[in-house]
């Protein structure tokens, strides 16, 4: 069964992770998506995480992200360059970049000239503040739209100050974003026939994924603060607990599911407590409710108490680490984690988050080596053996 975006050419200027994480969700379902890069290659090719797969040009962060593409090398500051991109956007049905705006149409790039000559083009454009106001031009990072999108200003201990997310959270927010944003132009495309500006900013983007407290504020006037290990729900036993070797993070919210945590742990007769009668009082009664709770957790491993309090029907979960969730036997299940054939043996990476009934997205192709297909997609366009051994002698390619 041939997958959703079969068919479908993307010419993927991207580079770093909003912006390639676009496009590794259109390839894993399926289009073409060819990776310009400049002759040094994509900067997350050399991320010294590990010294030996940064050396080799393929460092996990760019691995992760890049399957299924095919690489070729341009360098845009030749006009030469730009007029081979050009050609090539001529055929494409999606260009990509996350350049600031402005550059793309300095290098001959821009919308208005590609679509100009492809008017079904969908053109993505994803930046950290969009393509208009007054923050356009300004540079944008994933920590600086951490702090600025206030996420940050929700997140951490009150004692501790604002706390980062423990990963690149607004760029992959932009990234996910940009890519719904393509899929639902490319499908308005099959009813009108054109294509589109796709404007995406991540700090919008990053917005968009916090409804709640922005509404909370907005419509009430209610300004969250950080809450720690709390749930927005603000229910003493949605909260993280410490055990006999760790913690677990229970996210107990209604009756029933309180009851049974009380019966779990060995402590029936605290139903009775009147501090503890409803949500009201078992809140203002929260600190004897959080001892009553990790005294008795005390008494074993978070794990242990895990499996039991998931019989028992309370939500509920121990902290697991990087490496001990990419072995649970639920992602096996799924295939979340595919093992793909490289040039370096076989190799696990993270595909898509969601199945189809047909066509599900996959992982079919390993991540480009640099420049790997350059001449595969030049032939494709039109050029000869010999037209691109001179290119490449001139160093545009």
């Amino acid at each position: 069964m041939t997958k959703p975006f079969d068919g479908v050419r993307v010419l993927d200027f991207t580079r770093y992770l909003a912006g390639p994480y676009g496009t590794y969700q259109l390839a894993l379902l399926g289009a073409d998506v060819v990776k310009v890069e400049a002759r040094e290659g994509d900067e997350t090719r050399g991320h010294l995480a590990d010294r030996t797969w940064a050396e080799r040009k393929m460092a996990p962060s760019f691995l992760a992200v890049n399957g299924n593409k095919r690489s070729i090398t341009l360098d845009l500051r030749r006009p030469e360059a730009a007029a081979i991109a050009r050609r090539l956007a001529a055929a494409a049905d999606v260009v990509w970049e996350n350049f600031r705006p402005g550059v793309m149409d300095r290098l001959g790039l821009g919308y208005a000239v590609l679509s100009a000559a492809n008017p079904r083009l969908i053109y993505c454009a994803v930046s950290g503040f969009g393509q208009t106001g007054p923050e356009r031009t300004t540079a944008a990072f994933d920590g600086k739209l951490q702090a600025m999108s206030g996420i940050m200003s929700i997140t951490g201990e009150p004692a501790g100050g604002p706390t980062r997310a423990g990963f690149a959270l607004c760029d992959t927010i932009g990234g996910v974003t940009a890519a719904l944003a393509v899929a639902s132009a490319l499908y308005q495309r099959t009813r009108t026939g054109r294509g589109q500006l796709v404007d995406v900013a991540m700090l919008d983007a990053a917005l968009a994924f916090i409804p709640g407290p922005v509404s909370e504020y907005t419509v009430a006037g209610i300004e969250q603060r950080q809450i720690g290990n709390g749930s927005v729900s603000r229910k003493p036993t949605a909260n993280r607990f410490r055990t006999g070797d760790g913690y677990l993070v229970l996210a107990v919210l209604t009756e029933k599911q309180f009851a049974s945590l009380m019966a779990a742990i060995g402590r029936a007769d605290a139903l009775g407590d009147p501090r503890f009668a409803d949500w009201p009082a078992r809140t203002e009664n929260e600190p004897a409710l959080r001892e009553i709770i990790e005294t008795a957790l005390a008494a074993d491993d978070a794990k242990s108490w895990e499996a039991r309090l998931t019989a028992a029907d309370v939500p509920c979960g121990s902290i697991w680490k990087i490496d001990e969730i990419v072995r649970h036997p639920q992602l096996e299940h799924r295939d979340v984690l595919q093992t793909i054939d490289t040039r370096y043996g076989p190799m696990r990476l993270v595909g898509a988050g969601f199945r189809l009934g047909h066509g599900s997205p996959g992982l079919d192709r390993e991540p480009p080596a640099l420049g790997e297909h350059t001449d595969e997609v030049l032939k494709e366009a039109g050029y000869s053996a010999d037209e691109i051994e001179r290119l490449r002698r001139d160093a545009v390619i």
